[in-house]
């Protein structure tokens, strides 16, 4: 009598394994997304608490951000909105790609919005001319409160 596995039942096994390993790949791959949505989401947040600081020193928002740059007072009034303050020290960029963007638009002088593009976000938000990146539409946005 031999001791030993079958061809068979080395192939069951094997086939077994592969298919644990797909499945645990693909949801390996929906955390991923979702964990970069909450980063994202935390980002945005981000830059909404330092746009209330800089608009309590400077009494409105900034008419632009950009990313990887510090968020900075403009001297105006000179007295409070001291260009030696920081509100951001670098404006974060997306965590999957450059060219993805997270788009700020001042609409007036007291109100603005912040929009982005979730990986697993639906619809699509008008946030100005250039969307939220290269052919990347916007689906998420924050507003002043």
């Amino acid at each position: 009598m031999r001791k030993g596995f079958t061809l068979i039942e080395m192939l069951v096994v094997l086939t077994i394994i592969g298919i644990v390993m797909a499945l645990s790949l693909f949801g390996i791959s929906s955390s991923r997304e979702t964990a970069r949505d909450a980063n994202r989401k935390a980002d945005l947040e981000l830059i909404r608490s330092g746009l209330e600081l800089y608009k309590a020193d400077c009494n409105d928002y900034p008419a632009s951000i950009t990313k990887d740059t510090p968020l900075v007072g403009d001297g105006s009034p000179a007295s409070t909105c001291l260009t030696t303050n920081t509100y951001i020290s670098s404006i974060p960029k997306d965590p999957l790609d450059d060219a993805r963007l997270y788009r700020y638009v001042r609409q007036t002088p007291t109100t603005y919005v912040i929009c982005a593009a979730l990986e697993k976000g639906t619809g699509t938000i008008n946030c100005g001319a250039n969307a939220c990146g290269a052919g990347v539409s916007c689906n998420y946005s924050v507003a002043n409160p």
